[in-house]
C-alpha cells in the first residue's frame, strides 16, 4: 500500500504527513510521567503509522483525530497506560484551548496554555479599531524582539548582528525563559512605545504641582505603567495656605483625588491602574493615614505604606517619644509615643493587610546615585524604589526552565539567558518613548533595569527541595547571587561597549568599577501576569494551592482556573492520579492532610498556608541579600494569627535588612483575588496578590 503522504487538520487543511510529530507527542506524554527512553517513543510511533496504513482506505487522507485515537490504543495495548493517560489529558486540554481560541479569534502557533491565551488576547495582542485581534502569538513576540533588537542600530551594529539579536530575543521569550514587564509586551513596536512598568512621581506642595503629577500619572496608566507617590511633602490638614488665606485639606484628601482619577482611567486603559501611596512616619497626618483603608473600598486603587526611619525604630525600641514634623516649615507640631504609632500600624496590618512599611533609610543606604537625590517612594508593589520622576523597566527569568531532568540547575544555560536579558532590558531604556522630559532625563541618566525571577517554587519542586528549609534559603541565595553577579558582569561589558550610564561619575560604582551600563541590575517583581503567560509560579512566592481560581474578571473579563502541572505530572508518574483526587485538592489551600498523596510529595508541595511567617520573611531576606533594588513578597499569616505575630515579622524584616514588608492575614478582607476552586466560602481560605500584577 502507498505510504501516507498527507494528513487532514482539524480546520480542513491538507498538510504533509510527518511521523516525527507523532513520536514527539508520545515522548512529551512519556516525559511528563518520568519517561526516559525517547527511542521507545519512536518505535511506538512506527506502530501507529503501520496501524493507520492498514486501516485506511485506498487514497484516503487520514485525519488528525484518527491518528490520535490510534496513538491512545497503541499505548494501552503496549502496556503504557500511564503514558496513555497523560496523552489523553493533554489531548483534552488542547481541545478546550482550541475551542477558546476560536471564540477569542486568536491564532496561536506556540500552542500556549488556555490561561496564557486569555491573558494575551485581553491585554497584549494587537487589535484593530473594532477590538478584533490582528496578530498571532508568535507575531506578538516577533514584534517585541524586532523592536528591541533595532536599538542596536544606534550603537553601530550591522544588519546581520541586529537580525541575530532579534532571533535570540524571540527564542528566549517564546521558550518562556524570560519575559519583560507588561508595558513592553503591550507597547513595543506599536505607536505607544511606553515600555516601563514602574514610575515614581513627586507630589509638590502646590495645586499646580499636585495636578501636574496627576496628569502625568493618568498618561502612564493609559499605557500600562504603575505609579508611586510620596505625599509627605504636602502640608497637613488644617495648616494655613498663605496664597489664599484658606486652610489646607491635607495629604489624604489629595490621595483620594488620585484614587478617583485612577478609577476612571482604568475603564479605558489596557489594564487596571495601580498606585503606591506613601507617607513618612513623622508626618502630622500619619495616624489618619494608617487607618485610611480601614473601610474596604476606600483608596481601592492604592497600596499604602508608611515610610519608617531608623530614628523611629530606635524610639520604638526605647518606648520613647517621637515628634511629628510639618513639612511646610520643618516645625515639630506634635509629640506622640513612638509605640502608639507602631501599634496602630501593626493593628491595621493585622486587620486588613495595610499599611505595609518601607524602611527608607535601608533603601537610601543602598542608593546607587546619592548625588542625584534621595529616594522617597516605590512602585505599586514595593520592589522598585526610585528617585522622583524616575522609571524602571523590569523582566523576569523563569528559573524552573533551567532545571535538568536529573534535578540539577543548568548554570551555563542560565548564564547565557541572564546576559541576553540584561542586553534586552538595557535596550528598553533606549526604545522607550517617555511621557515627560523629566522622566526621560533621570531614567536615561541612571539606566536602571530590574532583572528578577519567577517560577522559584516550581524550581525547588523540580530539584526536590522543600521551600521552608535551610536548603531552600541557601538555594535562593546561591541562585540570586549568580544572577546578580552575571548581570553585573554583562552590564560592565555593555558599559565598555556602549558607554557608562551618564550619572556614573559620583555614583557608588565610580570607586569600585571602571565601567557599568546600569545603575541597578536586579529586582524581584511579583510577576502576576507574566507568570501566567510563562506557565510558572509567581515570583519567589510559594504555591498558593495546587488548584485555585484567580478572581480577575474585573481586569481580564473572566476568572482564571489554575492547576499546577508539576503536581499533575508527578501524580501520573507515581500512579496516584485520579479525577477524585484532583477534585479533593481543588477544595483546599493545603494538601498536607490528603493521605492519597505520598508523604514525600506532600512535603515538596507546601503552600503559602503551610509556611510560617518567619520562613516567608527569611526567604525575602535571602533574595534581598543579592538584589540591587527590592523584593516583592507577601508574608502570609493564618486567620488565627495575632497582632503580636505581625509585629514579630515586621521586626524580623527590619533586622534582616529587608527594604520593606507587606503582610496578609487570611480572611481579613471581603474581596480577595485567589480562592480554592470549590471553595466552601470560608474567607480564611483566601489570599491576596498585588493589584498591579493581576
Amino acid at each position: 500500500m502507498k505510504k501516507i503522504e498527507k494528513i487532514r487538520k482539524r480546520d480542513g487543511r491538507i498538510v504533509n504527513f510527518d511521523s516525527d510529530k507523532i513520536a514527539a507527542a508520545i515522548w512529551k506524554a512519556a516525559k511528563a510521567i518520568g519517561g526516559k527512553d525517547r527511542a521507545l517513543s519512536a518505535k511506538l510511533a512506527e506502530q501507529v503509522v503501520e496501524t493507520l496504513e492498514k486501516q485506511r482506505k485506498p487514497d484516503e487522507i487520514p485525519s488528525v483525530e484518527q491518528v490520535q485515537d490510534i496513538v491512545e490504543k497503541t499505548l494501552i495495548e503496549n502496556g503504557h497506560a500511564r503514558t496513555a493517560k497523560a496523552y489523553i489529558l493533554y489531548r483534552q486540554k488542547r481541545a478546550e484551548i482550541r475551542r477558546m481560541k476560536a471564540l477569542l479569534g486568536v491564532i496561536d502557533e506556540l500552542k500556549l496554555p488556555l490561561n496564557a491565551i486569555i491573558v494575551l488576547e485581553r491585554r497584549y495582542l494587537s487589535k484593530d479599531e473594532k477590538g478584533k485581534v490582528i496578530e498571532s502569538t508568535s507575531k506578538m513576540f516577533r514584534r517585541i524582539a524586532k523592536s528591541l533588537a533595532e536599538v542596536e542600530k544606534q550603537y553601530g551594529k550591522s544588519n546581520t548582528e541586529i537580525s541575530k539579536y532579534e532571533n535570540e530575543f524571540y527564542r528566549m521569550m517564546t521558550n518562556f525563559e524570560f519575559l519583560p514587564n507588561s508595558p513592553t509586551l503591550m507597547n513595543a513596536g506599536t505607536m505607544f512605545r511606553q515600555l516601563s512598568a514602574c514610575f515614581v512621581l513627586p507630589v509638590e506642595d502646590s495645586i499646580e504641582g499636585i495636578f501636574d503629577t496627576l496628569k502625568a500619572a493618568a498618561i502612564i496608566h493609559k499605557t500600562g505603567g504603575g505609579t508611586g507617590f510620596s505625599f509627605s511633602q504636602l502640608r497637613p490638614r488644617g495648616d494655613v495656605v498663605r496664597t489664599t488665606g484658606g486652610i489646607a485639606s491635607g495629604a489624604i484628601s489629595f490621595a483620594k483625588i488620585y484614587d478617583a482619577a485612577t478609577e476612571v482611567m482604568k475603564q479605558g486603559g489596557r489594564r487596571r491602574g495601580a498606585n503606591m501611596g506613601i507617607l513618612r512616619v513623622d508626618h502630622p497626618e500619619i495616624m489618619d493615614f494608617i487607618v485610611a483603608k480601614e473601610k474596604e473600598g476606600i483608596l481601592r486603587n492604592f497600596n499604602i505604606s508608611v515610610t519608617i526611619t531608623d530614628k523611629f525604630m530606635k524610639a520604638v525600641e526605647k518606648d520613647g517619644d517621637f515628634e511629628l514634623i510639618n513639612p511646610r516649615n520643618g516645625d515639630a507640631v506634635k509629640t506622640l509615643k513612638a509605640r502608639a504609632i507602631w501599634n496602630l500600624i501593626i493593628m491595621m496590618a493585622w486587620k486588613n493587610g495595610e499599611p505595609g512599611v518601607v524602611f527608607i533609610d535601608t533603601i537610601n543606604s543602598h542608593n546607587p546615585t546619592p548625588h542625584m537625590g534621595q529616594m522617597e517612594s516605590t512602585n505599586p508593589c514595593g520592589e522598585q524604589p526610585l528617585l522622583p520622576y524616575e522609571s524602571c523597566n523590569l523582566g523576569s527569568i523563569d528559573v524552573s526552565k533551567f532545571v535538568t531532568d536529573n534535578g540539577k540547575m543548568d548554570w551555563d544555560k542560565l548564564k547565557k539567558t541572564v546576559r541576553l536579558a540584561v542586553r534586552f532590558l538595557d535596550n528598553v531604556v533606549d526604545a522607550n518613548v517617555y511621557t515627560l522630559p523629566e522622566i526621560e532625563k533621570i531614567t536615561k541618566g541612571n539606566r536602571k533595569i530590574g532583572l528578577g525571577v519567577m517560577g522559584f517554587a516550581d524550581m525547588l519542586i523540580k530539584m526536590g527541595i522543600k521551600y521552608d528549609t535551610e536548603e531552600g534559603l541557601q538555594t535562593a541565595e546561591k541562585l540570586m547571587k549568580f544572577i546578580n553577579d552575571e548581570g553585573k558582569k554583562m552590564s560592565m561589558e555593555l558599559g565598555e561597549e556602549k558607554g557608562n550610564f551618564p550619572n556614573f561619575k559620583g555614583s557608588i560604582w565610580e570607586k569600585q568599577l571602571k565601567t557599568l551600563r546600569n545603575a541597578t541590575v536586579t529586582t524581584i517583581a511579583p510577576t502576576g501576569t507574566i507568570s501566567i503567560i510563562a506557565g510558572c509560579s509567581q515570583g519567589i512566592e510559594p504555591l498558593f494551592a495546587i488548584a485555585y481560581v484567580r478572581e480577575v474578571a474585573e481586569s481580564l473579563g473572566r476568572s482564571l482556573v489554575e492547576v499546577n502541572s508539576l503536581f499533575e505530572n508527578i501524580a501520573l508518574k507515581e500512579e496516584f492520579y485520579s479525577e477524585e483526587l484532583m477534585k479533593e485538592v481543588s477544595k483546599k489551600t493545603s494538601i498536607q492532610d490528603v493521605k492519597e498523596v505520598p508523604k514525600q510529595i506532600r512535603k515538596l508541595f507546601v503552600t503559602a498556608h503551610d509556611i510560617s511567617a518567619e520562613w516567608h520573611v527569611r526567604m525575602q531576606a535571602a533574595f534581598q541579600k543579592y538584589t540591587d533594588n527590592a523584593v516583592s513578597k507577601t508574608i502570609n499569616f493564618p486567620n488565627w494569627a495575632t497582632p503580636y505575630d505581625i509585629e514579630k515579622a515586621y521586626l524580623l524584616a527590619y533586622k534582616l535588612g529587608c527594604k520593606g514588608i507587606t503582610v496578609y492575614r487570611h480572611g481579613s478582607r471581603e474581596v480577595q483575588v485567589l480562592r480554592p476552586i470549590e471553595s466552601e466560602g470560608t474567607l480564611a481560605d483566601y489570599s491576596q496578590v498585588c493589584p498591579a500584577c493581576v
